[in-house]
């Protein structure tokens, strides 16, 4: 069957819901080759993926994954999450997760959903690792956080154990340099099915489909951002350094795709050397920078300007402009410290 399914992608033809659920079901079982689900794999990039397959196979990994059990009440305070696909091999510090942490500090409910580093030196979980945050909540213990401290970090491996069985075949893909349509599923699984979503992707032509497969999948308000660091250097992050391309999904206005100058949020002049990071240690100590204030360098303004794209996501602020005020408030009245310290107090508790 994943064999009929290959050869159908490589004619060049697009596959139907029912063949994006039967191909997931080879692609998740154990005594399927590796070869052969290394090679669906490949075609289907070859091809393109498009937005009807990248949702059907988000739908299907949800349905695999392991839930968190939230509360209504807490649907409707609503979930926030700041995710980028990674992919950009630009090894910046963790620009998401230092918003994510400023946008909790401001009083939004952040479910962020992540893994160790893959094409960088400190992933989400390795950062907020270093920085004493736990990675490794149970769904019932992410529910607590979730609503108890408004931020909880959910380890990919521990919620999608269907992965075990792929992991194998991206390798393959991998070794011969072949991405997957598993580089854009990872923001799209989050098991605490948050409303809204800031989601950065290393390619801008990604921006305006991957918004369309957030509507597909019921988020409520999207942004989907691509940041120019360069000629042909792209961020999955907004980007002070360059043009941004924005696609907006919501029900108001439905899909709408621009162009960002960063210009506005730019306090000083930048390069992409700027906005290196290192390793996960190194980067968890400009993270306690950045949250104490302390940091003034560009970092900074690229904290500030993804942070104001997560509040405008959220419906927290009627624009980037208002965003990045709230954001630089945050900081300096030392809310984003305290936030990083509540939660590191409260992670030293639960090994009590």
């Amino acid at each position: 069957m994943l064999k009929t399914l290959t050869d159908r992608l490589r004619e060049g033809l697009e596959l139907a819901a029912p063949q994006a659920q039967a191909a997931l079901q080879h692609l998740t079982a154990e005594q399927e080759p590796a070869e052969a689900k290394a090679d669906f794999l490949a075609a289907l990039a070859q091809k393109g993926e498009t937005v009807a397959e990248i949702a059907a196979f988000a739908r299907g990994l949800r349905e695999l994954s392991t839930p968190v059990p939230l509360e209504a009440e807490m649907r409707a305070r609503g979930i926030l999450d700041v995710v980028g696909t990674g992919g950009d091999r630009l090894q910046t510090f963790n620009i998401s997760t230092a918003a994510a942490l400023v946008a909790s500090a401001a009083g939004l409910t952040v479910a962020k959903h992540g893994n160790r580093a893959v094409t960088s030196k400190s992933g989400s979980a390795d950062v907020l690792e270093a920085l004493g945050i736990p990675i490794d909540l149970s769904p019932d213990e992410a529910a607590v956080w979730l609503r108890e401290h408004r931020f909880a970090f959910l380890f990919a491996p521990r919620y999608h154990p269907a992965f075990k069985h792929i992991a194998p075949a991206r390798k393959l893909c991998a070794a011969r340099g072949q991405r997957t349509i598993f580089n854009l599923l990872g923001p799209l699984l989050n098991p605490a099915r948050p409303d809204s979503i800031l989601l950065g992707t290393p390619r801008p032509e990604l921006c305006e489909p991957m918004a369309g497969v957030l509507r597909e999948l019921g988020v409520r308000r999207g942004l989907v951002v691509c940041g120019q660091a360069g000629p042909e250097a792209w961020l999955d992050e907004l980007s002070i350094l360059g043009s941004n391309r924005v696609s907006e999904c919501s029900p108001e206005e439905g899909l709408v795709s621009y162009l960002l100058d960063p210009e506005p949020f730019r306090t000083q002049p930048a390069t992409l050397a700027d906005l290196q990071g290192a390793d996960a240690a190194a980067n968890a100590e400009m993270a306690r920078r950045l949250l104490r204030g302390e940091d003034r360098t560009p970092r900074r303004d690229m904290v500030l300007l993804n942070t104001a794209g997560a509040f405008l996501a959220a419906g927290r602020v009627g624009s980037l402009a208002e965003g990045r005020e709230l954001a630089a408030a945050t900081l300096d009245e030392g809310k984003a410290f305290d936030k990083l310290q509540e939660l590191v107090e409260a992670g030293g508790r639960r090994g009590k």
